[in-house]
């Protein structure tokens, strides 16, 4: 699945070709994974694109009316909000290029491109949200990894019990953090990805911010990861994978030790780790298994 810096890049390629673009017409093919495709077909032929940025791992398009309107909400700006799935593509491209499979959705751009909405498995999303309803659906959304402070990072941590992998993958904790860049995250900062948080010392998780940011700062510059289905706005790969040091090369050699990467599973999620670089964490003191011995009993002979 896409995370923040395949996101990141699409957004990055989109705001280079769309804003100032009128959107024409909307075609849809398939429409099990949109909400509304009648308001959207209705009201965004007329609208101009004003930017495209991300709220974790949505792409956020605004637009606004291309000329004045009479009534006041129609002149209020409406958001294209689409999250990508796990094979979803956001690609701009000429009207006469060849259609490819499962392209599902088309928005004629006045310019004679197209920009269109490709995915595979349909497990994306696509959505209209009014100018008023913004804040409330970004507000269900976490802190952003590249924004949030050491400091929020560490009291948001260090008070929870829950595995800190999870932590990181929990969309209302940290917004845009998946699968693959917390394995990496975690390896970077020599943490199992089975430690609890709150027993993490504050160095610890300052340490895991750092790397955390590091990471995807690194992967955005790259382009992002692709493992599987991922393209950027251009239909381009990214090239990250190329520096995986963890995810998906259990039974391989640590770059760093050379022992065996492992593979376990952690908050429902195939997790990768160094055994000797990340250990796991510890039992409790106290902790092993109590054994009861029989009473004696007094018998006559």
């Amino acid at each position: 699945m896409p995370e923040l810096p395949e996101v990141e890049t699409v957004v990055r390629g989109l705001r280079l070709s769309l804003p100032g673009r009128d959107f024409t017409e909307v075609r849809f093919g398939k429409t099990d994974f949109v909400e509304g495709p009648e308001a959207i077909a209705e009201r965004l032929p007329g609208m101009r694109v004003a930017d495209v940025t991300r709220m974790g791992k949505f792409i956020c398009i605004a637009m606004e009316p291309a000329a004045a309107r009479s009534a006041e909400t129609e002149r209020a700006p409406v958001y294209l909000i689409v999250h990508l799935g796990m094979t979803g593509r956001l690609t701009v491209l000429p009207s006469a290029e060849p259609v490819v499979p499962h392209t599902h959705v088309f928005f004629a751009l006045d310019d004679g491109r197209e920009l269109r909405y490709t995915d595979i498995r349909r497990f994306g999303r696509m959505l209209l949200v009014e100018h008023a309803a913004l804040p409330e659906f970004s507000g269900h959304l976490g802190k952003e990894p590249l924004e949030i402070s050491a400091e929020e990072f560490w009291r948001e941590f260090s008070s929870r019990r829950a595995r800190v992998k999870a932590l990181l993958l929990d969309q209302s904790v940290l917004r845009g953090v998946g699968n693959i860049y917390a394995d990496e995250s975690l390896f970077r900062a020599r943490l199992h990805p089975a430690r609890v948080a709150e027993n993490l010392s504050k160095d610890q998780l300052l340490l895991l911010h750092q790397k955390v940011r590091t990471v995807l700062e690194e992967a955005i510059l790259a382009r992002g990861s692709s493992v599987s289905d991922y393209v950027d706005s251009e239909g381009k790969r990214g090239k990250f994978q190329q520096r995986h040091r963890v995810y998906q090369r259990d039974g391989l050699l640590c770059f760093r030790c050379h022992a065996k990467i492992k593979r376990t599973i952690v908050a429902g999620r195939s997790s990768h780790f160094c055994p000797r670089c990340q250990p796991a964490p510890r039992g409790r003191k106290g902790s092993r298994k109590r054994v009861t011995l029989p009473k004696k009993t007094n018998r006559r002979r």
